[in-house]
This record gives structure tokens, C-alpha cells and sequence, in this order.
């Protein structure tokens, strides 16, 4: 089973290579080691945003290994932005994620 870490960088690399600016995402909080807790990106956020250079279009990938499922948080984000005018994916491969870069 392929780590979705490992997927996620090679999506990043790939989508760069094919015109998109990405960046990984975090979400959720954390604390520092001196006890400040910072808030990242609302929970359910994808793992990777960007946009594609040629239209502006934002990106967002949610990246799943090849058993992943949806937590509940990201099922919430998933049917939020499902009609907003983004490009949106549960990608598990860099195949899933040109697709979607390609598409509209």
C-alpha cells in the first residue's frame, strides 16, 4: 500500500509540471511547543490547493491511498464545494489528479 504522503508529493510534482501552482494544505489546529495554538485550515480542507495558470481556476485535492475513505469532515467539505465553479478530487494516483486538471 502506497503512503498517501508519498502520493501527495508526487501529485504536487506532477500537477507543477502540467501549468497548476499547488501548495499542501493543513488543517485542523495545533500547539506549539510553547503552548500557543495556531488554526490551519478548517477541518475537512483537502491536502492540496493551488490553481491552474491558464484560467485562474482554484484546486483542490483530497488525496486518498488506495483504501482511504472520507472522514466525516471531509464528506461535509465534499458535498459544500461540489457545485462552486473549482476543480475538486478525491485523487488516489498522479493518473486522478491530471485527469482532474484537465477536465473543464
Amino acid at each position: 500500500m502506497t503512503l498517501e504522503q508519498k502520493i501527495q508529493n508526487d501529485i504536487m510534482v506532477a500537477v507543477a509540471r502540467h501549468g497548476c501552482t499547488v501548495f499542501r494544505s493543513n488543517a485542523g489546529t495545533v500547539q506549539t511547543k510553547f503552548g500557543t495554538v495556531i488554526k490551519l485550515a478548517p477541518k475537512g480542507w483537502p491536502d492540496i490547493t493551488g490553481f491552474r495558470h491558464r484560467d485562474g481556476k482554484m484546486i483542490l485535492i483530497e488525496v486518498k491511498n488506495e483504501t482511504g475513505k472520507l472522514r466525516e469532515d471531509q464528506i461535509k467539505f465534499q458535498k459544500f464545494i461540489k457545485n462552486k465553479p473549482v476543480l475538486y478530487g478525491v485523487c488516489r494516483s498522479v493518473e486522478d489528479a491530471i485527469e482532474l486538471i484537465e477536465s473543464n
